[in-house]
């Protein structure tokens, strides 16, 4: 009954460390993803001046159009300006339609090369787009991008500490719990070395048993972490951005990358308990 006990928490030990750090990595894949979509579809936005003539805005976009790293550029009227924001953020019909003018300006969306899409290189472009007559302003979200990404770097290393700690105690817990079988087996493992067996025939069945508590631990972890992503995908979905399907799972791989990870932290528990017990 207690080497069952033991089994199960050790097993459920290593599934929540597989969850957790299973967890920060599928969230860090699906966040590389988004960002990386987000940066190949960067549009710097050129807002012109009020009453800009048809003559100089043409003029103004085949300069545009010639600096290097543009790889293509269209006008947005205010007009239609103001219709695109109706469409996508509905709940500012009734706010809109009470206006008495149109408040957005004329606009250029700009498409930048994929080679340019570095921020320094984005922003000499900028200001370059920016000393040209009949521009009033130039954005293309470089605050919301920093900040983005330092809170991805942030959520990394949280992730990856709390999964070592939570892995360093599933170790811990192996060892112990193959430590407390071995004592119980004391007697037994002293006959076998009596009558000629070999260490390594000794250390066989606590490797493999070893093995089967990372493997098992291992697939709990995944599948209730592929559980929460299931509803997860379905709710997440409803809030991405144009253009991008959903968040995906691992790629069976990477499911069989984790499986082996897990043990292997099997292996060395079993190891580690071992080496110490059969020295003495």
């Amino acid at each position: 009954m207690a080497k069952k006990f033991l089994n199960t928490i050790t097993i459920i030990t290593m599934a929540l460390a597989v969850l957790i750090v299973s967890a920060f990595g599928l969230f860090s894949v699906n966040l590389n993803e988004l960002m990386d979509k987000w940066q190949h579809g960067i549009r710097v936005l050129v807002y012109l001046k009020a009453g800009v003539s048809d003559d100089n805005r043409r003029t103004l976009e085949d300069q545009i159009r010639r600096l290097k790293g543009v790889s293509g550029i269209a006008f947005i009227s205010k007009e239609e300006g103001l219709a695109r924001m109706k469409e996508r953020i509905r709940i500012l019909d009734a706010i809109l339609a009470d206006l008495d003018k149109n408040p957005l300006p004329d606009t250029f969306e700009v498409s930048l090369d994929a080679a340019f899409l570095e921020p320094v290189r984005i922003d000499e472009i900028l200001s370059a787009i920016h000393k040209m007559v009949s521009v009033e302003e130039v954005a293309y979200g470089k605050v919301w991008l920093s900040r983005f990404t330092g809170l991805m770097n942030l959520f990394r290393v949280a992730g990856m500490a709390m999964g070592g700690l939570f892995i360093m105690a599933a170790i811990f817990i192996v060892a112990n719990t193959i430590r407390l079988m071995l004592y119980s087996r004391q007697q037994e493992i002293e006959i076998m070395r009596l009558i000629g067996a070999s260490d390594h025939f000794i250390k066989m069945p606590f490797y493999i048993q070893g093995l089967i508590q990372g493997f098992l631990g291992g697939a709990l972890g995944l599948a209730v972490l592929y559980g929460l992503f299931s509803v997860a995908s379905i709710r997440i979905g409803e809030y991405l951005p144009i253009g991008i399907k959903g968040i995906r799972y691992f790629s069976p791989m990477m499911i069989l990358s984790i499986m082996a990870s897990a043990m292997l932290v099997g292996w060395i528990g079993c190891y580690l308990s071992l080496k110490g017990f059969l020295k003495r």
